[in-house]
């Protein structure tokens, strides 16, 4: 079901009047935007067999940036009127001071669409909401009658985006967003053990109340939880790891990715500063952030300055080739903007931010990576992780992995981590499988206090040489 028309300049703030405030701040800027924003979102969550919680936020607001050089006046407000934009042009302005910069052009329009204009908080009755996580409910304590506790959550959004520019231009975008999660806990001879499972993107909410879906993503928490019983505590040391396809991606993502944003390397702060050009990564390993595939939770049509996404290659059989950059970072660093100015929400002002952080595909079969492993672990699911964006340096826990001796794939392990640095860890790659995958969906990623949906991907990959945290054993 589509929403109603998104009509940011309606009677409470007339179109013109804006532009002549905006033109106004931003004279001598060397760029800026009023950015408006209207968003409603609905959660639900069924616990321990009834309904816990059921949420519906709504929240619209401007922001109104001016930038001259790498000082940013920015100001925001939840009254949309002729009034507070007049007050939050006086704050913006004082980043211009006497001005003299020259204003950069408006992005290159696109008539390009990556999902559907929808709200999908429209696309099911409350009661059927209620009823599918009812019935995850059921269903998961019928198939293990281990299963003890059972959490269903369900959640859908639409935010809608207007981007005006001094120069009349005006981009708007509506982004739809739903996602679905399923974490169950089993008991056997009084040992509990965990296992979740879910995933989503910009599409309605057809997809995810679809009982063959949801079915499958309870299965799959149920065998996770599974997979725990049984898991041994996980050995101590240096040695090689293969990671899963798909969700493994995550590490990519953290030790890597956010190394490659523009500001950590204009700045001069990231691992990766300075090295354009060289090579950072073992042979073969190319890195992309692709912001163009259709329907997926970190795809965007354009970003929160109107620059439309791109497939921007950072890393290229490799070689460090490219960062992610915002029109204020792009501007200073003299390259040109890559459509990954992201923010938060119209609070916040815009950043270089990745989308979806991908790791392509080599030729090798996955089953042969894990074969050439000696004495090592072989990682298919990741919950959560640290980064020292400076160093690079990471440590991600393991929520499904397995020990592997002699090329045989012996049993589960707990509480393994996953210790070591981005580039180290890039120039260790040893194989890459032809089994890339995309994460389900469940991707939200956390920088300066902002937080944006985001996804990865990644096929099997060999890594030599990482430090496993864990239970010493024998």
């Amino acid at each position: 079901m589509s929403t109603a028309p998104f009509r940011p300049f309606d009677t409470r703030l007339d179109r013109d009047r804006a532009l002549a405030v905006l033109t106004a701040a931003t004279a001598g800027a060397d760029d800026g935007e009023l950015f408006l924003e209207r968003s409603r979102s609905e959660s639900l969550t069924f616990d321990d067999g009834r309904l816990r919680n059921a949420s519906y936020d709504a929240s619209e607001g401007f922001g109104l940036r001016a930038v001259r050089g790498e000082v940013t006046g920015y100001a925001h407000s939840t009254e949309i009127s002729e009034a507070a934009l007049a007050r939050a042009a006086e704050t913006a302005r004082l980043a211009v001071a006497e001005g003299g910069g020259t204003l950069a052009e408006a992005p290159a329009p696109t008539n390009r669409r990556l999902y559907a204009d929808l709200d999908p908080i429209a696309g099911a009755e409350f009661p059927v909401k209620v009823e599918t996580l009812r019935a995850i409910d059921a269903y998961a304590r019928e198939a293990d009658p281990r299963v003890v506790q059972v959490t269903a959550s369900l959640s859908a959004a639409c935010r809608e985006i207007a981007i005006l520019r001094s120069d009349g231009s005006l981009v708007s975008d509506t982004q739809p967003m739903v996602r679905l999660n399923v974490s169950v806990i089993v008991e056997e001879d009084g040992r509990r053990e965990a296992g979740a499972a879910g995933g989503g993107g910009r599409v309605g909410l057809d997809g995810l109340l679809a009982e063959d879906d949801w079915k499958a993503r309870t299965d799959e928490a149920i065998r996770i939880a599974r997979v725990n019983l049984r898991a041994e505590p996980a050995p101590a040391g240096v040695m090689d790891i293969v990671l899963g396809s798909g969700w493994p991606g995550i590490l990519l993502h953290e030790a890597v990715g956010h190394g490659l944003e523009g500001d950590f390397n204009r700045k001069g702060s990231s691992a990766f500063a300075g090295l354009m050009g060289q090579q950072v990564a073992a042979r073969g390993v190319t890195v992309v952030d692709d912001g163009t595939l259709p329907d997926r939770r970190g795809s965007i049509t354009v970003d929160d300055e109107g620059t439309p996404s791109a497939r921007n290659v950072l890393i290229e059989d490799g070689v460090l080739v490219g960062y992610l950059q915002d029109r204020q970072n792009a501007r200073l660093m003299d390259v040109a903007p890559t459509g990954n100015g992201r923010r938060q929400s119209f609070a916040h002002a815009p950043m270089p931010r990745m989308t979806n952080t991908i790791m392509e595909g080599g030729d090798a079969d996955p089953d042969d990576l894990v074969a050439e492993l000696k004495d090592g672990i072989y990682a298919v699911g990741f919950g959560g992780g640290q980064v020292d964006i400076t160093n690079g340096k990471f440590v991600f826990s393991c929520t499904e992995a397995y020990r592997v001796q002699d090329g045989k794939v012996g049993a589960p392990v707990k509480g393994a981590t996953l210790i070591g640095d981005g580039a180290t860890a890039l120039r260790n790659v040893r194989g890459l499988g032809r089994d890339m995958a995309l994460d389900p969906g469940m991707g939200t990623c956390g920088k300066d206090g902002q937080w944006v949906p985001v996804g990865v991907g990644q096929p099997s990959v060999l890594i030599g040489g990482l430090t496993v945290g864990g239970a010493q054993t024998g």
